[in-house]
């Protein structure tokens, strides 16, 4: 079956409904039957809970108390790197900007204008930088971290689809990235200014930074931007900076000369924050 058959029905689904019923399974203070969706999602999606802070399944009140849980100290030590990853997953892609598009899989690339929400200044910074897409599958810990030193400018809400994020979602939706439900996270760095995007899917039931909660729900209609004076929100390389209740995508943008890549990396090569994203 092709990329784009497989997709199809991800069109006719109701995803808004889906994606919010799944936000109230997720929030609810189930009891028991909290515990038992706990322990299938953790048998199914063979998730490693010796890493927990804490393992137990039954110590989580709601399922997304388990899903965005902490690690145990010292899980993911930061190397001596000017760049680490930002989060658990699998780089599915990386590398250079053409100008100004970002290459998605297999005939499909999308403009980094399109991205962060239609700020064509913005995106112009990034003209022929580097970018690194970061997808996480449910077994992930879904808690996003700083890849270096930053200090918070923006941050952009944009309205968007909730496609699916997987990899053959990728292969078959044009744009994903930048059609997908976002929240655009504009950080200056020693390095120079950098971009960190969560992007939403498919029963993503809502996406969080440190600084301002969750930013969704409510779903706002259109795109929402929120300015920070300087030293208000400075975080530091390492340090938590948002998660994703229900799993998704992360993509980054880098200046020019910024960041170049580890020449022995391949696409969709699992990482894990503290590993260097190449220098």
């Amino acid at each position: 079956m092709s990329d784009a058959l497989a997709v199809l029905p991800q069109y006719l689904l109701p995803k808004k409904a889906l994606t919010a019923f799944a936000g109230v399974i997720a929030g609810a203070r189930g009891g028991k039957a909290t515990t038992a969706l706990i322990r299938w999602f953790i048998g199914k999606y063979k998730v490693n809970m010796a890493e927990a802070a804490n393992p137990d399944p039954a110590a989580y009140p709601t399922f997304n108390e388990f899903f965005t849980r902490a690690l145990k100290p010292g899980a993911r030590p930061l190397a001596n790197v000017p760049f680490v990853c930002p989060v658990d997953g699998a780089i599915s892609q990386f590398g250079a900007i053409d100008k100004d598009q970002i290459f998605q899989a297999k005939g499909h690339r999308y403009s980094s204008t399109a991205l962060v929400g239609g700020d064509a200044q913005l995106a112009a910074q990034f003209d022929n930088g580097t970018f690194a897409t970061i997808y996480l599958s449910p077994r992930d810990y879904h808690r996003i971290h700083m890849p270096c030193d930053g200090e918070l400018r923006r941050m952009i809400y944009v309205p968007g689809d909730l496609f699916s994020v997987n990899p053959t979602t990728a292969r078959g939706v044009p744009g994903l990235f930048a059609r997908n439900e976002r929240v655009v996270c504009v950080f200056d760095s020693p390095h120079g200014e950098f971009v960190l995007t969560l992007v939403g899917a498919t029963v993503v039931g809502s996406m969080a930074t440190t600084w301002h909660g969750v930013v969704n729900p409510p779903r706002m209609p259109q795109v929402t931007e929120w300015r920070y004076d300087a030293g208000k929100v400075v975080l530091k390389q390492g340090e938590e900076m948002g998660r994703f209740l229900l799993g998704s995508t992360v993509v980054l943008l880098f200046r020019k000369d910024a960041l170049h890549f580890n020449p022995d990396w391949a696409p969709a090569k699992p990482v894990q924050l503290g590993e260097s994203m190449g220098i």
